[in-house]
């Protein structure tokens, strides 16, 4: 980044962070960060050591998270905020709590970008495997650790949200070693490195965002990994064959879609591992599941939202 450029920020709650970083990758974004209170209470639970030194986490209350998009100063600034509002209202119709959901912008320099990244992204352990590495971070590594590579600066997907780290678990609990993974809105693609780095044979990543496919193709690169495809597009035009699992870590509405289509695309004795459920609509899609011939295998449940592992009978 050069120059000036202006920060967009929307002030919410930690569940509604992934759908609102959906809205500004919908948008010609440079980047997104993310400062969730949730991660105090990973830290808690965490032996890794975080540094929150210079992170005024609390800064908008204790419950408040705050998503923050970086657009070049030659954007039509207003036009920006009117859609990110708009697509607010629509997330809030999903009976997703978005607090307060106020939109703000200010101006940011090069140097302030250049610093902004290391202040919100930290090491993170998911499961009893997988840990997580900014790529700038020096970190212990235990022998038993599968570490996933990932600049958030670059793409969505982190996995300090309930969501990820729900499926994350299911994936360490599911994928053997002679397995294909198909991974349906990768974003950035951790799901899919993860899936590589558990031990699957091949992994195909798939998303209809072109910003969201680059960022995930830089960080299978980073992990140096050749069993992973990323793939721009939707789901039946870009993928063939089955797959021994398929993930899928999107809102509930895609998801009770997800299931008209995707048996398919599964392996017989295969597995359908979803989330971005929120608590609400964990019937509807349980609904969606039990009307197209899946059996539910698993269940588990983070604050507000819901991930299931499902099999097809």
């Amino acid at each position: 980044m050069d120059g000036k450029w202006f920060e967009v920020k929307v002030i919410t709650k930690s569940e509604a962070i992934e759908p609102i970083s959906g809205i500004f990758y919908g948008l010609d974004v440079k980047g997104v960060a993310i400062e969730d209170p949730e991660d105090i209470n990973i830290k808690q639970k965490d032996k890794l050591s975080w540094d929150f030194a210079d992170v005024n986490i609390f800064e908008f209350g204790a419950d408040a998270a705050v998503v923050k998009g970086y657009f070049n100063e030659n954007e039509k600034i207003d036009e920006i905020i009117k859609y990110i509002e708009e697509k607010i209202d629509l997330i809030k119709e999903m009976g997703i709590d978005v607090g307060r959901g106020i939109v703000t912008t200010s101006d940011v320099f090069e140097e302030d970008w250049a610093t902004s990244w290391k202040k919100y992204y930290k090491p993170l352990r998911i499961g009893n495997k997988i840990l997580i590495k900014p790529i700038w971070e020096d970190v212990e590594v235990k022998e038993t650790d599968l570490v996933v590579e990932l600049d958030p600066g670059m793409a969505f997907g982190t996995g300090t949200h309930e969501t990820t780290s729900m499926c994350v678990e299911l994936l360490e609990k599911y994928i053997t070693e002679s397995d294909r993974v198909f991974d349906i809105g990768t974003g950035s693609g951790i799901l899919s490195i993860v899936s590589s780095k558990l031990g699957a044979k091949e992994v195909v990543g798939v998303d209809l965002d072109e910003v969201a496919v680059a960022s995930a193709k830089e960080n299978v690169a980073f992990n140096k990994i050749s069993n992973v495809e990323v793939l721009h597009g939707d789901l039946v035009d870009v993928i063939e064959g089955k797959a021994n699992i398929v993930v899928a870590n999107i809102i509930a509405e895609v998801v009770v879609y997800l299931t008209s289509i995707i048996k398919p695309f599964i392996d017989k004795d295969g597995y359908f591992i979803t989330s971005g459920i929120i608590r609400e609509r964990k019937e509807d899609v349980l609904n969606a599941l039990d009307k197209e011939g899946f059996k539910v295998i698993e269940i588990t449940e983070k604050g507000e939202w819901v991930a299931i592992a499902a099999k097809p009978m």
